[in-house]
């Protein structure tokens, strides 16, 4: 509320984000994504010493282990899914232990389910380069970076329907019904049962997302909303 009311400019991450602060606030904001360069692809090397993973040999979700990343929905579905790809969790608690304990005790007994911890450096690009898929099934999100950096690598990506979601990947991205296990389950299965749809989906993705959040755009659009916020104070003295 204050940021509406006070901030001489207001910059959103999506969409939704502009609505909701035009409807309840009725401020006008500036849409300027978050932005991603295209990356180097790596060869599974750590991630092979550490984790036994190899290229296109597991499922991967990357990101904050929080309950409204929609992670039950996955490892749910994932336990009803007959592959010998393993399902990789990768990424810290930034809610409680028992939430953690909970996803832990969601996947007991299930050695296909591997849970990294918090991944960052050469460890992440790896992880990126070598998934078979990318899975983001979350309840809500402002802008799903880990989306966008999945893409770049040339991920096939299956996403929870959220506007989100969809105004980052547009059709570039497979989705389920939010919250719908069964529905995420299925896309799962349609992927591993199909290999050819991952692979034409690499260099598609990568192109598509690293042209329409491209940083350079981004640091422009920036840049030019301070020198107008500069300029207006300016003629204000």
């Amino acid at each position: 509320k204050n940021a509406a009311k006070y901030a001489d400019e207001v910059i959103v991450l999506s969409k939704g984000v502009q609505k909701y602060f035009l409807e309840t606030y009725g401020r006008e904001t500036h849409f300027i994504p978050n932005g991603v360069n295209r990356p180097e692809v790596r060869e599974a090397r750590l991630i092979k010493d550490h984790f036994g993973l190899e290229k296109d040999s597991y499922i991967l979700f990357l990101g904050r282990l929080v309950p409204e990343k929609g992670i039950r929905y996955l490892v749910e579905a994932f336990k009803n899914v007959k592959t010998d790809k393993k399902l990789v969790i990768a990424g810290g608690s930034s809610d409680t232990d028992s939430f953690m304990e909970e996803l832990k005790e969601l996947a007991k007994g299930d050695d296909q389910i591997l849970f990294t911890g918090f991944v960052q450096g050469t460890m992440l690009d790896e992880l990126y380069s070598n998934a078979y898929i990318y899975t983001l099934p979350s309840d809500l999100e402002g802008m799903p970076l880990s989306l966008l950096e999945a893409m770049s690598y040339g991920n096939c990506c299956i996403a929870s329907n959220i506007p989100e979601n969809t105004e980052v990947a547009e059709d570039h991205a497979l989705y389920f019904e939010k919250g719908n296990e069964r529905d995420l389950q299925k896309r799962l299965e349609e992927v591993l049962a199909h290999p050819e749809q991952t692979q034409k989906a690499h260099q598609e993705n990568a192109d598509f997302i690293c042209g329409k959040y491209n940083w350079d755009r981004v640091t422009e659009q920036t840049l030019h909303l301070y020198q107008h916020v500069l300029k207006a104070r300016e003629n204000q003295k």
